[in-house]
């Protein structure tokens, strides 16, 4: 193996001056050198997987609760770190400006939200998975069964873009058509994930973070520096670029700066680029503030995120995991802007043409004249961000079909062998149905997650917050309520699907607007909760036991 590596590294160095046919082409040559970094990066995951690989459903599920608070706070950035945020988030900011930033403090607010309501709550009652929690906490087989089967949905919809980040990156690299690299690069993170478990996906999303976060900074310093901007602290940088775009840059004050095509480093004034609510997006003041309460409310909600709290020893422990993982978050979330404003500028001559936003990362770094491999290690960092993120999907799914529909509603009889044997056949399911949708290209992969988070604020979230801190809150009030979010998820959902394929539904504006497909969890889960309030009140109690244990071991 060691010898393998040598050999990749000298074919590395011989291939270190080839440059793409088309920097600014998804669709281009076979790029070598950026192919061998990512087989590099690839052979690199699967090696911490076999060495870590789960050998029981406590490995599978929850990584033995072994892991470390700054190890678990890496593991819950990397996870965090999919392709939204690694492609995605530059991507909005490119296209939208101002009204970009509504998902960043949509998504960084969302953690501080779940440090303060739920982190150490939900490591304190113990259970393995949302599901399971909600089964337990609410006493009843069939919430068990509804929230493990939303939470199916919620993993495969989140996987969706993952997968599509994935296969535009390998389009990139490889050079081939995008249903091609969707099938490998999809088959690549199957394999994957079916032999490390959550053992080796959390100990390999902490070298992922790491890939994640060097490929991402790196070709930020160089252009910050190339362009005469601070380079040593990318988001100081980033304000005297923000000024130029507002400001404009003439043609006369370029003087040697240009792109990779010879345009010179100029744009006209685009103030409206930091206008908060600009007409120029079509995105209003409302819009802008439920996008950010959607995806708060989503980030408490999401399964795989609430799952990392149980992979460590403690609840104290399981706080501080979110504390460190929104440091190195923020790393990433403070650089991201960057590539959009570089994008904007590096791209503004008629002749680069329309880019596609979801690979406006990629294409900054190879219009700001990057070296390829440079380029190329970007590139294996989006992979990495998408693979930390699927992986870390599918386990949370196929531990909500094995652990909480075939064990804990089938078979509780099921030993551990079968356990694992029926979490990696619905592993497999998951892969098959979200290749297939992600195959569709129904949005942005940002505004595809933003989706699944209104899905997860408007169903899961309200059953915990209530779960968690209201003991009054019973099981037919959950039931009441998880009925209401699931409700306006799909009347959501319905609308957008199908002004996407073209069909035009009754008030189809006015829904599109209050209920859109990025937000409606603004509604969903403040129905949710007050249904939940209003039927637990009117129905028979919480049983005594429940609310004994939440007030001595939880609260």
């Amino acid at each position: 193996m060691k010898n393998f590596f040598f050999l990749l590294g000298l074919l590395l160095i011989s291939f270190s001056t080839q440059a793409s046919a088309a920097p600014t082409e998804l669709e281009g040559t076979f790029k070598l050198g950026p192919t061998l970094i990512m087989i590099f990066v690839l052979i690199l995951f699967i090696l911490i997987g076999l060495k870590y690989r789960a050998k029981d459903t406590s490995d599978y599920y929850a990584a033995g609760r072994k892991i470390s608070r700054i190890g678990s706070g890496m593991a819950i950035a990397s996870n965090w770190m999919s392709a939204a945020s690694f492609l995605g988030m530059a991507a909005l900011m490119f296209g939208l400006g101002y009204h970009g930033l509504a998902f960043v403090a949509g998504w960084t607010g969302g953690y501080v939200l779940l440090l303060i309501l739920m982190a150490g709550q939900i490591r304190k009652y113990g259970k393995y998975t949302a599901p399971d929690f909600i089964g337990d906490r609410y006493y009843s087989t069939g919430l068990r069964l509804a929230s493990a089967i939303i939470v199916i949905f919620i993993s495969i919809a989140y996987t969706v873009p993952q997968f599509a980040g994935i296969g535009l990156m390998f389009k990139w690299i490889m050079g081939i058509d995008y249903f091609y690299a969707l099938l490998i690069g999809g088959g690549v993170v199957l394999i994957y994930t079916l032999i490390s478990g959550m053992l080796g996906v959390t100990k390999n999303m902490q070298v992922q973070y790491i890939i994640i976060a060097i490929s991402f900074l790196i070709p930020l310093f160089v252009l910050l520096y190339d362009y005469n901007y601070f380079f040593l602290l990318p988001p100081v940088g980033y304000g005297s670029v923000v000024s130029d775009i507002v400001t404009g840059i003439p043609l006369a004050e370029a003087n040697y700066l240009m792109n990779v095509h010879g345009h010179q480093f100029a744009i006209v004034a685009s103030p409206e680029y930091v206008m908060p609510w600009s007409t120029s997006t079509g995105v209003s003041f409302f819009q802008w503030m439920a996008i950010i309460f959607s995806l708060m409310i989503g980030t408490a909600g999401l399964p795989h995120v609430i799952q990392r709290f149980y992979v460590v020893p403690k609840s104290n422990d399981a706080r501080w995991s979110v504390v460190w993982g929104l440091f190195f978050i923020c790393i990433i979330y403070w650089t991201a802007p960057v590539y959009a404003a570089f994008g904007k500028i590096l791209a503004a001559h008629p002749e680069v043409g329309r880019l596609a936003p979801d690979a406006i990362v990629i294409y900054t770094a190879q219009l700001g004249n990057v070296h390829p491999l440079i380029v190329g290690f970007l590139a294996a960092g989006a992979v990495s961000a998408a693979f930390s993120t699927t992986a870390g999907l599918l386990v949370s799914g196929a531990s909500a079909f094995s652990h909480d529909i075939y064990v804990r509603v089938m078979n509780p009889n099921a030993e551990g062998k079968k356990q694992l044997l029926i979490a990696r056949v619905g592993t497999v399911l998951m892969a098959v149905i979200v290749a297939m949708l992600a195959m569709l290209e129904l949005a942005l992969i940002g505004e595809l997650v933003a989706l699944t988070f209104s899905i997860a604020g408007s169903t899961i979230f309200p059953l915990f917050l209530l779960g968690i801190w209201w003991s009054g809150s019973n099981k037919q009030g959950a039931i009441a309520g998880l009925a209401v979010g699931v409700a306006i998820s799909i009347f959501a959902i319905t609308y957008f699907v199908a002004g996407r394929l073209g069909t035009v539904l009754p008030h189809h504006e006015f829904v599109s607007y209050y209920l859109g497909a990025w937000y409606f969890g603004w509604v969903g889960a403040p129905l949710a909760i007050i249904t939940n309030i209003l039927v637990s009140r009117f129905t028979k109690p919480t049983p005594i036991e429940i609310r004994k244990f939440l007030a001595e071991q939880v609260h």
